[in-house]
């Protein structure tokens, strides 16, 4: 199967189990963020790696980066949030544009280094 279409796949799984989690406030606190996100990767056996809050095009936004599987199935989603509020959006980091989105795999190969030398 085209790797494209899985990456698109795994997207909308994750956007469908996210309909009722997105936060009704206008602005978005980072605890927010962590509790839509949490849930998010719970209903789909993700692991979060890491979240910032940064500025992009202009806008505040909050940033999670996640992983899915376990090795060469693994696969890495970026979830982005506006601080000002809106939809939560998902993406794989292979198709998105977010300058965040390099840094997650590179994250977690950091981590798994780290838990092997521990």
């Amino acid at each position: 199967m085209d790797a494209q279409l899985d990456d698109k796949a795994l997207e909308n799984s994750l956007a469908e189990s996210l309909a009722d989690l997105g936060p009704d406030t206008k602005t978005v606190s980072e605890d927010e963020f962590v509790e839509v996100v949490g849930g998010a990767l719970e209903a789909v056996g993700g692991t979060l790696l890491f979240k910032m809050c940064v500025q992009n095009e202009g806008e505040g936004q909050h940033v999670a980066a996640a992983s899915i599987g376990d090795g060469g199935n693994r696969q890495f989603l970026l979830l982005t949030l506006p601080t000002g509020g809106g939809p939560l959006k998902v993406e794989t980091t292979s198709r998105s544009s977010n300058p965040v989105a390099g840094i997650a795999a590179a994250y977690a190969g950091l981590m798994d280094a780290f838990k092997t030398a521990a």
